[in-house]
């Protein structure tokens, strides 16, 4: 790696024995596993949820989207304090917030405490930024770099393992039966994170800008918010301008309070490092066309045979069409560490987005069968696996490890908004796709929708190339 970390020198790591950091490894995989599945318990619950509590499917769309921002929310406090010398108390502390929210899910109780059990779930999502940096603190520079990006990449291909069993134990016992495949993982993983994770390196702080951190939750909150109200776009389009206006100034207040901080939540100025920025652009954008594609081939799969396309899948076997997404992820996660000893990390980035741009173009010339839909999500797959993996290499080439946490907490909070506005663009071009007395939209609308997402992924590949051209004139002036 080139370049010199910005925002001061790095604190000396303590790496752990050999043997400690055999169990160490699988337990930052698991834990980073367990988060991920875990929040995204949601998805293909919402049709159980709204029949089981009696509420309507928008109602029911909570429970996913709830998760989603009370993990934005925390992630950047998260970050911070797991950048200072209680770390490890952060882990077990937030660890412990999850496995009692996955209680709430379990227990026989009214909707609002189901809600209030996702939110809690959705705090976990913080903690794959910690466990980066444990890995960076503790284990040694090569190893380490490989496990970042594997826990980078784990934090992707969480979904596709917990869509099918999420699944598969709705449809054997109902909703409750489905969530209680998260408490009994995140008690694994809390006793996990007890027996394993070891205590911060000395000569740390990290004080939690509580300012900043109010206004940057207000402001994700709005932003993740409109992203899932759909509807509000359609019916009340000046409220929603308004709203978007709200966000964007309390986004410019907040850089303005993290600029005047002696101690910021997010170090801005780290983040406006030429690499940090195009890191995190090519992140928010690369991740709108990600999740769009994931959403489409999910939607499509289940669309039922009268609507002239589609196969009508139930949710278990639908949750199935992510298992090459997943399987493949992971090999294109270890495959990673490898080709980047002799490719650098953001030719990585802009191959990998290119990857992603043919499964859309796969998917826009071929989704007449069902095997065309397993190599669209295998594509997809490996393209997000590999820019998962690149990732982490291009932010923390600069970063000191004192704020790994930090840093790969912003790029995830960048992740998390790219995802779902490429939901809700999706869903967009799809409503705009049905006609007047129609449920489904025409098949059309999907072509358009792969369109868009080609279009995004072209402009991710084109800002990887401009982050390669900047490195390579840095290593060779």
């Amino acid at each position: 790696m080139t370049g010199q970390p910005v925002g001061g020198a790095a604190v000396k790591a303590f790496p752990v024995a050999r043997s400690e950091a055999r169990l160490l490894v699988p337990a930052l995989m698991f834990i980073a596993l367990v988060v991920a599945a875990v929040a995204s318990l949601g998805t293909p619950l919402i049709t159980s949820v709204a029949t089981s509590f009696h509420v309507s499917l928008d109602s029911a769309q909570w429970t996913l989207t709830v998760a989603l921002l009370s993990g934005a929310v925390a992630t950047p406090v998260l970050g911070r304090l797991g950048a200072g010398p209680h770390r490890r108390a952060t882990i077990l502390a937030t660890l412990a917030v999850v496995v009692a929210g996955s209680a709430l899910t379990v227990l026989p109780l009214p909707f609002a405490w189901l809600l209030a059990g996702r939110a809690a779930q959705g705090i976990g999502l913080g903690l794959t930024a910690l466990m980066m940096g444990v890995a960076r603190d503790h284990l040694p520079e090569e190893r380490s770099a490989a496990v970042v990006a594997l826990i980078s990449v784990v934090s992707i291909i969480g979904a596709g393992v917990g869509y099918p069993l999420a699944a598969l134990l709705a449809e054997l016992g109902g909703v409750r039966a489905a969530y209680g495949l998260g408490l009994v993982v995140t008690a694994a993983a809390l006793l996990t994170a007890w027996r394993s994770m070891p205590e911060a390196p000395e000569g740390r702080s990290a004080h939690v800008d509580v300012a900043g951190a109010v206004v940057l939750a207000a402001a994700l909150l709005l932003v993740l918010f409109l992203a899932g109200e759909r509807n509000l776009w359609s019916r009340h389009l000046a409220v929603a301008a308004g709203l978007a206006a709200v966000a964007v100034v309390l986004l410019c207040v907040w850089a303005v309070v993290e600029l005047r901080s002696t101690t910021p939540l997010v170090d801005v100025r780290a983040v406006r490092h030429p690499a940090v920025a195009g890191a995190n652009l090519a992140m928010f954008v690369g991740g709108i066309g990600m999740y769009l594609l994931l959403t489409l081939i999910t939607r499509y799969a289940q669309t039922p045979h009268g609507a002239g396309y589609g196969f009508g899948l139930t949710t278990f076997v639908a949750g199935l069409v992510l298992i090459p997404f997943s399987a493949l992820g992971f090999v294109a996660g270890k495959l990673t560490p490898r080709v980047r000893k002799r490719v650098a990390d953001p030719l990585l980035l802009a191959g990998s987005a290119v990857v992603v741009g043919g499964g859309f173009a796969l998917f826009a010339a071929a989704r007449s069968d069902l095997a065309e839909l397993f190599a669209a999500m295998g594509v997809l797959g490996f393209g997000v696996g590999g820019f998962s993996a690149a990732m982490p290499g291009v932010i923390l080439a600069v970063t000191p490890k004192s704020e790994t946490s930090s840093a790969m907490s912003f790029n995830y909070v960048v992740r998390s908004v790219g995802y779902s506005l490429g939901s809700a663009i999706g869903g967009l071009i799809l409503a705009a796709g049905t006609g007047p007395g129609h449920l489904f939209p025409d098949d059309s609308a999907y072509t358009t929708a792969a369109l868009v997402g080609i279009g995004a992924m072209a402009i991710t590949t084109l800002t990887s190339l401009a982050l390669a051209r900047r490195r390579s004139s840095e290593t060779n002036p």
